[in-house]
């Protein structure tokens, strides 16, 4: 809760902790704001840009003389008012025609921020194909290797990301998507390394929407075609701020909640040695045992596993010869009476 504000009633305590940073963070709201001079340029691509991130945009109509790599106090005061967490500021001068700014907050102060040079631009209305629809999650395609070596593509990559994310979900229908944002790089010079500063050196970003049409294939899979929509972008890396800059404010933005007991039960969190979950979420554990030794192992003592083995041999021997001696008596006795049944049977 803020350190300066405090709540004087239950409401405002509410809205107080509905802009607290959040787990799980709420759609990003961004506020495009037109610099002292904009030409025609400009004034276009903010407005599209602000079409595809509706509803989550909010455009001031008056002009305000924002220098954000100078001065960012007024970007912490609208932040704060509108809660606000993007801004895109649009600024055309001669040194720097047909600029734009991303800036990124956190905590309602300047995380982090990139100006960009608009070297082509095509709008929606010449393209005469169907729009998706306002307020849509658009899938993003972004289709160079740099994007995960460079840290100039790096940093522009997280801002088109966090920009155009919309709400976070845990599925997706197919036919739910309607649009896709490609962003694609020009031809890399082969001089190119991921120490190059050299703005000149570094390719265009070229971004691009198109949407998507679904038509039966024959199988569960529709077929998916990619239909220009519009707008259409070429963009150039100009001034930069990373978010490394001020490490503070990165950790705190970088830093995870602490997860709840049940999570650490199932084995989340901090990945530990030997424990694992499987696909139905049960713990399993793996235990690694040395070279056991056997020659120590101390069984139960049995009769015929003690000392003087022979001598209980030849015992059992001998106890077998009485039995068997025992047992021809009893056929003889068997016999005997056997005949005299025979010798009464015949007296009769």
């Amino acid at each position: 809760m803020s350190e300066f504000w405090k709540p004087k009633n239950a409401r405002s305590k509410r809205a107080l902790e509905a802009r607290e940073a959040k787990e799980i963070e709420d759609t990003r709201t961004a506020i495009f704001i037109k610099g002292t001079h904009t030409g025609e340029v400009v004034n276009n691509v903010m407005k599209e840009l602000m079409a595809l991130k509706r509803p989550d945009a909010v455009s001031f109509s008056k002009k305000n003389a924002i220098r954000p790599f100078e001065d960012a106090s007024s970007l912490e005061f609208f932040s704060q008012k509108n809660d606000a967490s993007l801004f895109v500021i649009g600024q055309t001068t001669k040194k720097r025609p047909d600029g734009l700014v991303l800036v990124r907050m956190f905590d309602n102060k300047v995380l982090d921020m990139c100006e960009l040079g608009v070297d082509k631009f095509v709008s929606m209305n010449e393209f005469k194909t169907p729009k998706s629809t306002p307020g849509h999650k658009p899938m993003l395609h972004f289709a160079s290797d740099l994007f995960d070596t460079h840290p100039r593509f790096i940093h522009i990559k997280s801002l088109l990301i966090s920009f155009f994310n919309g709400q976070v979900i845990d599925s997706i229908h197919l036919q739910g998507i309607e649009h896709v944002i490609s962003i694609s790089l020009s031809p890399t010079p082969a001089s190119l390394d991921t120490t190059s500063t050299d703005l000149q050196s570094l390719p265009k970003v070229h971004l691009r929407t198109y949407t998507i049409k679904l038509t039966p294939s024959g199988t569960r899979t529709p077929h998916v075609t990619l239909v220009p929509m519009g707008p259409s972008l070429d963009l150039s890396l100009r001034r930069h701020t990373p978010p490394e800059e001020n490490a503070h404010l990165y950790g705190l933005a970088m830093r995870k909640p602490k997860l709840k007991k049940q999570d650490l039960d199932k084995g989340l969190g901090k990945k530990k040695k030997n424990v694992e979950v499987d696909e139905m979420g049960d713990v399993r554990g793996r235990i690694h045992l040395g070279k056991q030794d056997l020659s120590g192992l101390r069984g139960k003592k049995m009769k015929g596993l003690r000392e003087g083995m022979e001598d209980g041999d030849a015992e059992m021997e001998s106890d077998g010869d009485v039995e068997m001696e025992s047992d021809g008596d009893d056929d003889d006795e068997g016999e005997e009476a056997d005949e005299e049944d025979q010798r009464k049977r015949q007296r009769r």
